[in-house]
């Protein structure tokens, strides 16, 4: 462990030296991963720091033990040593994560997309649940998270619901929420109290970056339309919402949620982009899950990955078979229990495949 702080150390040293050279500053790509770097690599110093110190106070305390001497100072001795032991193993293994190759995308803000799916009107009121349930957890995590497109359903809720989440980490910790959440319980609508099963898909795209993707306008058909639903006059009588078709990949990316038709381009081409980003993303995943075989970040935006069922109040995660009995809390964004046992799994999948590193 100690010889493997010692080259972080040494990469600490290089990148605080090269994240003040002009050109380095001046090339904004390599600044942006060399900053995001020196910010990982100082967690791991400020860790390293404490662990050497822990090691220093064990190596002290035997040295005081084995000298006997003062009844006193080998009691305190006795204490420090119970006191490294204690926390050594801990903090080793916290090292070892902080050590795994961080996959480059995690610290990437991100663009989620709620549809409905199965289920009808109920689907489209469980997306409008979904969508609550994430800007809540982004809220209470410091996040802000900003509306992009949306189509409302016509009893409630959203038939599609896109929004933009910035902040820390945030595709490190929203990426396992990608693909089809179940929803079980007795719509409003039914009058028999019969339990109906419905779903709606999400999709984490990780936010792309205008050096990540780059895209040739001339491969890119531009409509402007009026925008529907609520905003007034205005927004219903001037063409400010904007459609944009990729006509390569026949992937398409709109907004009609700002007044402007240039924001609403920005936002749209930001989409587009992310949408991109991903099917790229999306290739590299599908290889690595092959080669990984990992349950959690196989990328298969089609799997049932979560079960929400009201009349037991249980929410199942069956990727890693974990059910927790907190569906009112969990539903009103209360979903980090979930989140952390996800991203244990992965890591703990991680650590097994670097073992021999360590």
């Amino acid at each position: 462990m100690l010889e493997k702080l010692h080259i972080i150390q040494q990469r600490f040293d290089e990148v605080s030296d090269l994240i003040i050279q002009p050109d380095i500053i001046s090339d904004q790509k390599r600044y942006v991963q060399l900053n995001k770097e020196y910010k990982d690599l100082s967690k791991l110093m400020e860790k390293g720091k404490v662990y050497k110190a822990l090691l220093s106070n064990q190596e002290e305390a035997l040295e005081i033990i084995k000298d006997g001497g003062d009844d006193e100072m080998v009691e305190m001795a006795k204490m420090q040593l119970d006191e490294a032991k204690e926390s050594l193993p801990g903090l080793e293994e916290e090292i070892k994560y902080m050590l795994i190759p961080k996959d480059p995308e995690d610290a990437k803000n991100v663009v989620i997309e709620i549809r409905a799916g199965t289920g009808g009107d109920e689907a489209s009121i469980f997306a409008g649940d979904l969508y609550r349930m994430y800007t809540k957890y982004c809220s209470d995590r410091g996040w802000s998270a900003s509306l992009m497109d949306s189509s409302e359903g016509t009893a409630g809720g959203f038939k599609e619901i896109i929004f933009e989440v910035s902040g820390e980490d945030v595709y490190g910790t929203m990426k396992f929420e990608s693909g089809v959440h179940r929803v079980q319980r007795v719509p409003q609508t039914e009058t028999q109290g019969r339990v109906h099963t419905s779903a709606a898909t999400v999709m984490v795209l990780p936010e792309a970056e205008e050096f990540d993707v780059e895209i040739n306008m001339n491969d890119v058909r531009v409509d402007y339309f009026c925008s529907s639903g609520p905003g007034g006059q205005s927004v219903n009588t001037t063409y400010s919402a904007v459609r944009l078709t990729h006509e390569p990949t026949g992937i398409v990316a709109q907004c009609q949620d700002q007044k402007s038709q240039h924001k609403n381009k920005d936002k749209a081409l930001k989409v587009l982009r992310s949408r991109l980003y991903e099917l790229e993303l999306s290739k590299k995943l599908e290889a690595d899950a092959e080669k990984r075989n990992s349950l959690v970040s196989s990328g298969d935006r089609s799997a049932k990955i979560r079960t929400y069922n009201y009349p037991q109040g249980r929410v199942t995660d069956h990727r890693i078979g974990l059910t927790l009995y907190d569906l009112q809390n969990i539903i009103n964004g209360d979903i980090s229990k979930l989140i952390d046992e996800l991203q244990l799994f992965q890591n703990t999948e991680k650590l097994k495949e670097a073992g021999e590193v360590f």
